[in-house]
């Protein structure tokens, strides 16, 4: 076993860098780069046989943002960015998107790589005979998202963002009895009740859950006075590492150290892939970091990890729950009594000095 090595469920990663799906993994060029940059798993763009969920990315629009919120210019020396998009599914059809997932899954196995082709819910029908078709090609896995956060914002039925914790295992048994290889359902993140969701899938057979997807956000223009990019639209950033790490932990913490997480959105680097490994995840998706700023992030975040790994003479899986398993409640504190009292501002001198009639 390397240093770096993982398992989700009964598959086995060479490291727990995946390449997560976006408009950069539509092409086979892209997908290509993701597997020579040495992720050890890289997620194609989504497809379903919705004919408006095409269409959609045609109206796709994207923007980095400074910390400010204020636009910059898209590219790998924007300042730490979260993006905003209007997304949308891969163009090509089903036959040809199959078709290039076969090629890719033979380019990725001789760089030890594990392809992974992902449908995304529009009806439970048509996903049942793609994911057929997805097996009977010989495709090693399958991505189930049933987390985008575009469904309200969407065509109907074009996409979906399953908040029931007892549709999701519905839809979740639903795919596993339909095909044997290992089924991950991508989970949103726009609940109180993640844990249940994912509960829900584990308990229906899925093999790993991937949480948690981005939210549905909207941001004003202070120029225009309208929203940005015109109206809600999915982000994601770097800030929302730790809105990940806490699902992981108290994912965990509900269904123990057996079921496989993979942990997606707020992840940029090899550290924040070392940060959700700690918080419970057994691999880590990166896509916007990637699309903003290109392959190397990809590469330079499987180094990182190998010199933490190195550093703490650890591996990859020595990390998987170290800090979520360390978690305490607020009521396990040790009391420090008045130390709030050195976390606020000093009275002003106007209020020391003013009397109450």
């Amino acid at each position: 076993m390397t240093r770096l090595e993982t398992r989700v469920g009964r598959l086995r990663l060479k490291n727990p860098v995946i390449a997560a799906a976006g408009e950069h993994m539509i092409d086979a060029a892209g997908i290509r780069s993701a597997i020579l940059a040495g992720a050890g798993a890289v997620v194609g763009k989504s497809t379903n046989e919705s004919e408006a969920a095409k269409d959609q990315l045609t109206r796709a629009e994207y923007v980095a943002l400074d910390p400010d919120w204020r636009p910059v210019t898209w590219g790998a020396d924007a300042p730490r960015a979260t993006v905003l998009t209007r997304s949308g599914l891969t163009p090509l059809p089903f036959d040809a998107w199959l078709a290039q997932c076969v090629e890719m899954d033979a380019f990725a196995g001789l760089h030890d790589c594990l392809y992974v082709p992902s449908l995304i819910l529009a009806a439970p029908g048509p996903a049942v005979e793609m994911a057929r078709a997805v097996q009977a090609a010989g495709l090693r896995v399958l991505e189930f998202n049933i987390g985008t956060p575009y469904a309200s914002q969407a065509a109907t039925g074009a996409v979906s963002t399953e908040l029931s914790p007892d549709r999701v295992g519905d839809l979740t048994r639903m795919m596993v009895q339909a095909v044997d290889i290992p089924v991950w359902v991508k989970i949103t993140g726009q609940s109180e009740r993640v844990p249940d969701l994912a509960a829900a899938a584990f308990a229906a057979g899925a093999e790993s859950v991937v949480m948690a997807g981005r939210a549905l956000g909207m941001l004003p223009d202070l120029d225009t006075m309208a929203p940005m990019l015109g109206t809600s639209c999915g982000i994601g950033g770097w800030w929302n590492l730790p809105l990940t790490c806490h699902w992981l932990a108290t994912t965990r913490a509900a269904l123990g150290p057996g079921p496989s997480l993979i942990g997606i959105n707020g992840a940029t680097n090899g550290e924040d892939v070392a940060r959700m490994l700690l918080a419970g995840a057994s691999a880590v998706g990166l896509s916007s970091e990637v699309m903003l700023r290109g392959w190397p992030v990809l590469t330079e975040a499987v180094a990182e990890l190998d010199r933490y790994c190195t550093a703490k003479n650890l591996t990859a899986a020595d990390l998987v729950g170290r800090a979520g398993d360390a978690r305490k409640r607020f009521a396990d504190m040790p009391k420090l009594d008045d130390h709030w009292r050195n976390f606020i501002p000093a009275p002003s001198d106007a209020a020391l000095t003013e009397t109450t009639t």
